[in-house]
């Protein structure tokens, strides 16, 4: 399948200024991906450029965007507000450049985090579902369900996407919660992925297949909502 990508700047906020984004679109997407990333790495980092290459082969166009921090080169996360108003600000980007294709939302660990926690806040206009690559439950070694509490006042289907050797979440924590949001969310497991969805070779897998599989799931889970 064919894809079409162009580089656009957007408002972050009034305080942050422009940042970078890129849209990745199939020739007919069924559906656009506001695809945030990991508090480590930037829109470009391999994961990143990996799964919308994917997500493409699957019907759904991505829309990847940078936080404020990572276009200053900043090593530490912007507050908060910040990153929940760059998300809010990616929406409407999404929309003035993608038409009117149905859009999703989510992204790599604290960006999956920071589009619920917008999400709950305030629904986001538009946004029919919100994917999580890793959701980052607590820090590594840590386990705790705090992180969670804010999920129970997002109002869209949930998709979380985890791996059994996630060191920031620990399954036995993330499955009850997964239980008690009831329909609204949904739960898939990459037996031996880490956080990263690196898996060893004793798994009979390669971290592309991984993410081929990951692909596929938000595909099949998008078109049920």
């Amino acid at each position: 399948m064919q894809s079409n990508i162009r580089n656009i700047k957007f408002t972050a906020s009034k305080s942050s200024g422009e940042v970078n984004g890129l849209i990745l679109l199939p020739d007919k997407p069924k559906f656009l991906l506001l695809f945030a990333h990991g508090a480590g790495a930037g829109m470009k980092h391999s994961f990143m450029e990996k799964m919308s290459a994917f997500l493409s082969e699957e019907g759904i166009g991505t829309f990847r965007y940078n936080f404020p921090y990572t276009e200053k080169r900043i090593n530490r996360p912007d507050p908060a507000p910040i990153l929940m108003e760059t998300i809010r600000s990616a929406v409407k980007a999404a929309k003035e450049n993608a038409g009117n294709i149905l859009l999703l939302a989510g992204g790599k660990s604290m960006g999956g985090r920071m589009t619920s926690m917008a999400a709950a806040k305030e629904s986001l206009e538009g946004v029919k579902g919100i994917v999580f690559f890793g959701f980052p439950l607590h820090a590594p070694g840590k386990p705790s369900n705090e992180r969670a509490e804010h999920l129970f006042s997002v109002n869209i289907p949930m998709l979380f996407l985890q791996g059994t050797r996630d060191k920031l979440a620990d399954l036995n924590l993330l499955k009850p919660i997964v239980k008690k949001l009831g329909d609204k969310a949904s739960l898939h497991i990459i037996e031996g992925a880490d956080h990263s969805f690196h898996v060893p070779k004793s798994s009979g897998k390669n971290d592309d297949e991984v993410l081929k599989e990951l692909a596929k799931k938000v595909a099949e889970w998008a078109g049920k909502i």
